[in-house]
This record gives structure tokens, sequence and C-alpha cells, in this order.
């Protein structure tokens, strides 16, 4: 059986960088499942399986298919519950729900404004098309005029992980000595902002960074089998 999971990439198909998605590669790899990444463009959403979905990431796992990552997530550990659990009872999934909330309302919408301009320059030209044409419209500017605040967004937005700073002096993960589906939650939205833009978010010296490098090395570094922007720019 092969298990696919379509997500989401730009011109270079090797380079997935949903944030989405990359919750649900890091819950594969925990429940030590394995997967075949199918990587699309925006424009190809609506192809997949004969319209199947409208978003990603999609996974195929047999004859069962699941959209949403939360949702998957729940699938696995439903599914798989011999294998390492994602939420830990249901204390762990009511937490990760707040985290998944705290993602959505606080980091995604900060990490967006700095890097519209990031994601747009590494898609294909239909692909930008789409993207400037549906984000303009989202945030009623020009994608240039969003861009212009990103300075500013990113010198605060070490302020809005302190919840997670404070966290990270008493454990190592959100998910406390080991981590949790609610630790790749914040992971895919910092890896995603790590693959898209060579522009760093935090400090070396953070504690979040220690523990964004902790999330990378897992799996076997399954985060690191895509080089941060700055590093491929550089090479």
């Amino acid at each position: 059986m092969t298990r696919l999971l379509y997500g989401l990439c730009g011109e270079d198909r090797a380079r997935r960088f949903s944030p989405h998605v990359w919750k649900v590669e890091m819950a594969l790899a925990h429940k030590g499942l394995d997967c075949r990444v199918v990587p699309l463009g925006f424009t190809d959403i609506p192809k997949v399986e004969g319209g199947a979905t409208k978003m990603v990431p999609y996974l195929i796992d047999g004859d069962q298919a699941v959209v949403d990552s939360f949702a998957i997530a729940q699938y696995l550990d439903a599914t798989y519950p011999d294998r390492p659990t994602l939420f830990a009872g249901e204390g762990g999934r009511a937490t990760a729900r707040f985290v998944e909330a705290f993602s959505q309302t606080v980091l995604h919408p900060a990490i967006t404004r700095m890097i519209l301009l990031d994601i747009h320059d590494r898609l294909g030209p239909e692909d930008r098309a789409y993207f400037r044409k549906s984000r303009e419209a989202a945030f009623g500017k020009s994608l240039e005029d969003v861009a212009a605040a990103a300075p500013a967004e990113r010198a605060g937005f070490a302020d809005k992980l302190n919840p997670l700073r404070y966290l990270l002096k008493k454990q190592p993960f959100i998910g406390g000595e080991t981590p949790l589906f609610a630790d790749y939650i914040v992971f895919g939205a910092l890896q995603w902002a790590r693959i898209v833009s060579p522009q760093p978010l935090l400090e070396p010296d953070d504690a979040v960074s220690g523990w964004f490098e902790r999330c990378l090395d897992l799996h076997d570094g399954l985060g690191r089998a895509i080089p941060s922007a700055g590093t491929a720019e550089a090479a």
C-alpha cells in the first residue's frame, strides 16, 4: 500500500512549504508511518484525485481519504493506536486545539505579512497570477503594500512567542519531555518561514530557536531535508 500526502510547493517542486502539510509530515514520522509526498502548485489542487479536495494537506491511506491537518492527526491516532500517540489523551487533544488557535490567529497572520512576497516569488507563472489576485483581494491592497509593513512585523514577532518561551523554561517540548502534535503545529508555522524566506524570524540564542532546532532534528532530521531559504540561496 502506498500512502499519499498531497502538499503545496512552489516552482521548485522539491521545496514543499505548507505549514499544514509539515504538521502532517511530522505526525506521520512520529507514528513511524511511511508516505509519499506529492508536490502541487496552488492551481494544481483542484485537479487532485478528480477534484476530490479544495485544500491540502490531503492524505490517502488505503481506502481512506482525510483532509485538514488536525483531522488527519486525529485519524492517525485513532487508526494506529499501537504507535506513539500524537495527543496523549483528551487533555492533550484539547491543548493541541488551543495551540492551533494560537498559531492560526497570532503566528500565521504575522508570518504571512512577513513572507507574502517571498511566497509569490517562489511560484511558477500561473500560480503567481492566482496568488496575487487571491491575496490582494483578501488584504484589500497590493502584495507590495502588505510587504512594506514586514520590517515592523518582524521587529515585534519574538514577543508573540513569549508564552512558548516561558513554557520552554520548564520543559523541552510543548508536549513535555517528548513532542506531541501541539509541537508540530507551531513547528509547521516556523518551518514555513524557514523554507520560504531568507530572513530569520528569531535570534539564535532565543529559547524558541533552541526548541525549533530540536524539532528539526526529530525523526532523523526530517525537517532539515529541505535547506533553509538562506542556506539554499547562498549555495
